[in-house]
């Protein structure tokens, strides 16, 4: 993503510029906003004493952990990136004796503060309002005229206004992208089970053999009882192993999808703010496997959303010999009972698929649920007898090869 960074500065996968970068916007556009950083710059020429050694200093002093605290705002996880806000609110408190261009920092921070999606608009101008009595109590303690300062509150509610907004139109906006891509799946749902329909007119060599066969077994029945006989015998097994591709054609894309069961989940974790990265899930399994194994990963997904608080979460599949192991993860607050929310119907469920289910969830640092099932293979359709192809050769190629007389 952002190779050229050290780790702990990469973005979190709910940060804002993972969420910039997942819709295909460039992780340097919201580095533009610093242009109103100048501030720091011009502010002195408004002040007695203004460019000074002091204001030099302080300058360099400051303004390299301002971009940095900004930095942070934008990578770190939705939950955390409020605490980068009040440090600049801080940094613009403790500097304001001497320092009047931090001013500049306690803006930013303000806007900033919506860095955290979760909260609402009320809570949000809640801060604000918190926030700006400080500000305003300090610099009069200092000794700020109250006309230097009276502009600020002012500001940061106008400017903090119409970030939450914007900021409101991009989760919609989100809300609606996550909405195509459901209605594109909902599509290829649908179209599989038109695929689904479409096998009985795809069987129609299948049908023409067994066509043949009677129509044979009928011409033969006067003349040769036996040989009529093995023609019905055969005509029988082709229709069984007709049936048997139909059921299986049929079942397997009318059943519970795991890689639908995957998306949705994704989709639902996304609307919530938790960002779910999983791998493509195992191909073979039975039926009541995949069934199965998708209504667990659904409860545990809805769990996520709940109750975990989290930014992110994983799902891994891992064959092992004759047992699929699966991990889903998340960065929540942990502490889940053993028997909590909804644990009992998933170990009833992956105990009925012949599996165990264990949880690790420390407090504070997340949660991880292990599932281990036995990889039942999915059932084969039976193969058409062998005998059965070759009359369908001949009855298909008559001038290649010569067919009982008539």
């Amino acid at each position: 993503m952002l190779p050229s960074l050290p780790p702990w500065l990469r973005p979190a996968p709910d940060s804002t510029v993972a969420i910039d970068l997942r819709i295909g916007k460039s992780p340097w556009v919201e580095a533009v906003h610093l242009v109103w950083s100048i501030w720091v710059f011009i502010t002195p020429m408004f002040v007695p004493g203004g460019y000074s050694l002091r204001w030099a200093l302080l300058t360099l002093g400051s303004y390299p952990l301002f971009v940095l605290l900004y930095a942070l705002c934008l990578l770190l996880p939705r939950r955390l990136a409020s605490r980068p806000a009040y440090g600049l609110i801080a940094l613009c408190i403790v500097l304001m004796p001497w320092y009047p261009s931090g001013i500049s920092y306690f803006i930013f921070g303000c806007v900033m503060l919506r860095m955290h999606f979760a909260q609402s608009t009320l809570a949000y101008v809640g801060q604000l309002l918190l926030a700006n009595a400080v500000f305003l109590g300090a610099a009069l303690w200092i000794g700020y005229p109250w006309q230097s300062v009276a502009w600020t509150p002012i500001m940061t509610l106008v400017i903090g206004l119409v970030v939450n907004v914007e900021r409101a139109n991009q989760e919609k906006d989100a809300e609606i992208r996550m909405s195509h891509d459901e209605v594109r799946r909902l599509a290829a749902t649908a179209e599989r089970e038109r695929i689904g329909r479409d096998l009985h007119d795809l069987l129609g060599h299948t049908l023409s053999l067994i066509t043949l066969k009677l129509e044979l077994s009928r011409k033969l029945f006067d003349r040769d009882p036996a040989a009529s006989r093995r023609e019905l015998e055969d005509a029988e097994g082709v229709a069984r192993h007709a049936l048997a591709e139909v059921r299986s054609a049929v079942t397997g894309f009318r059943a519970t999808d795991l890689a639908a069961e995957l998306a949705s989940a994704r989709l639902m974790l996304e609307c919530s703010g938790v960002h779910l990265d999983y791998d493509l899930p195992p191909v073979g399994l039975s039926e009541d496997t995949e069934s199965g194994l998708a209504l667990v990963l659904r409860e545990a997904a809805t769990n996520i959303a709940r109750h975990a608080r989290a930014g992110s979460a994983r799902i891994r599949f891992t064959r092992d010999g004759q047992h699929l192991r699966v991990l889903v993860a998340d960065d929540g607050i942990g502490g889940v009972g053993s028997h909590g929310n909804g644990l009992g119907g998933m170990r009833e469920r992956v105990a009925r698929l012949g599996g165990k289910l264990a949880i690790e969830s420390p407090r504070g640092q997340g949660t991880r649920l292990q599932l281990e099932l036995p990889c039942v293979p999915a059932t084969a359709a039976p193969a058409m007898p062998a005998h059965a192809c070759g009359a369908a050769r001949e009855r298909a190629h008559p001038a290649a090869a010569p067919g009982p007389a008539s």
